[in-house]
């Protein structure tokens, strides 16, 4: 028998971000999911190391590597409208569960329940707060796609970027690994090759 779920997944590339703004370069879902996995196992590391959490830093990059993969179901929603009011909110997470739904049944049933982890959580205090640090990490990311449009002389990202810095500076006083990354990492992201060797 074959199962399509790898297949759909691999479609991320084709999905682009962003898709109501003017963009001096496109990115795509599979471009913005590396990054996010990055950034989350970063967060749970840093976590860990600083703060003696107990997270699971490997499902920190394994959640961010797939935590948009409904997309590829349902598009790339744009932020205005996903968040327009409480009711589409609701309603376009109900949308996100069946889409996600819909790939876990790509599965063999016997590996589907290894893939569950990824997509629900276990609801113990530790997935719970890993899962808000995967939040962040693609708060992160996408800070880090304004500054490079910014960087690359396109001001269509202004408002997305003071936007999205004022629920990053909200993240940093919950999530002290989010503000370590952001004071520690954040800065370089912009500067040339020549500046970063």
């Amino acid at each position: 028998m074959e199962y399509n779920f790898f297949a759909t997944i691999s479609r991320m590339k084709y999905i682009d971000r962003w898709a109501l703004m003017r963009n001096s370069r496109n990115e795509t879902l599979s471009e913005h999911s590396l990054e996010v996995a990055m950034i989350a196992h970063a967060l749970a590391v840093i976590g860990n190391v600083r703060y003696d959490r107990n997270l699971d830093e490997n499902s920190a990059a394994l959640i961010g590597l797939y935590h948009d993969s409904s997309e590829i179901i349902t598009g790339d929603m744009p932020t205005p409208v996903k968040y327009y009011n409480p009711e589409i909110k609701e309603a376009y997470k109900e949308v996100e569960k069946i889409a996600e739904y819909k790939l876990l049944q790509k599965l063999p049933s016997d590996l589907r329940p290894a893939f569950e982890k990824i997509y629900k959580t276990d609801n113990s205090a530790e997935d719970h707060y890993l899962r808000r640090l995967v939040k962040a990490a693609d708060k992160i990311s996408a800070y880090i796609k304004c500054i490079e449009e910014e960087k690359a002389g396109n001001t269509e990202f202004k408002t997305a970027k003071a936007s999205i810095g004022k629920s990053l500076d909200k993240l940093s006083e919950e999530l002290p690994e989010v503000k370590d990354f952001v004071n520690e990492f954040l800065p370089p992201y912009g500067k040339t090759l020549d500046e970063l060797s």
